[in-house]
């Protein structure tokens, strides 16, 4: 008697994306930035709070953050004020500046014994990489948003890229500034990552009462 080979099933997973909340991830405000901040100093997290203070002012990808190396900001002892990097999804050049706060951390936290003979930026604690993983950035910045009270699933790592580029558009209203910081090849792909339409039309509506 014939056998009939059935197809092998699977557990049925749930979805990645089950009760997440999904898409653009808010920016930071000022006084969140402030508080995520001050949380770092007060626990003597070196490392941290030069990943969060790097993180807002370079305004990179996760990708480009976790591979910066100690070459590409301290040069003889000092961090540079303007940095260059290539950024890996569109190997284009973008430049960032580099705040006094974020120079003081970043050089404080290079001269920490932990990164002796380190070359990367920010090291994984794990052996199979050389630096921080995206997704080990990626849960660092669930706990800070977690530890000042906001929602994780809201904030991601883009929203940290965000943030200044964010508080930029709201000052300025200069899309084209905010294009270049961000490293953007079309304006277009700024206003969508900003949101600037929607912020817009919300600001309108807001100030129309029936």
């Amino acid at each position: 008697m014939s056998r009939i080979q059935l197809p092998a099933t699977r557990p049925v997973r749930p979805a990645w994306n089950k009760g997440r909340l999904i898409g653009q991830k808010r920016p930071l405000l000022p006084k969140q930035v402030w508080a995520i901040r001050a949380r770092l100093e007060l626990a003597n997290n070196l490392r941290d709070v030069a990943l969060f203070n790097l993180a807002i002012d370079s305004k990179l990808r996760g990708c480009d953050l976790v591979r910066l190396r100690v070459s590409d900001l301290v040069v003889g002892g000092s961090v540079r004020d303007r940095v260059s990097v290539i950024q890996s999804k569109t190997g284009r050049p973008v430049q960032f500046e580099v705040s006094e706060n974020t120079r003081s951390s970043v050089l404080e936290w290079v001269m920490s014994p932990p990164m002796i003979g380190c070359g990367v930026l920010f090291p994984s604690r794990f052996h199979g990489s050389p630096h921080l993983s995206t997704r080990q950035y990626a849960r660092l910045v669930r706990d800070w948003v977690s530890a000042i009270g906001l929602d994780p699933n809201a904030y991601g790592t883009h929203s940290l890229r965000r943030t200044k580029a964010a508080l930029i558009y709201r000052k300025t209203g200069n899309l084209r500034a905010v294009q270049l910081l961000l490293g953007h090849t079309k304006v277009d792909s700024t206003v969508r990552y900003l949101g600037v339409e929607l912020d817009d039309a919300l600001s309108i509506a807001e100030k129309i009462e029936i």
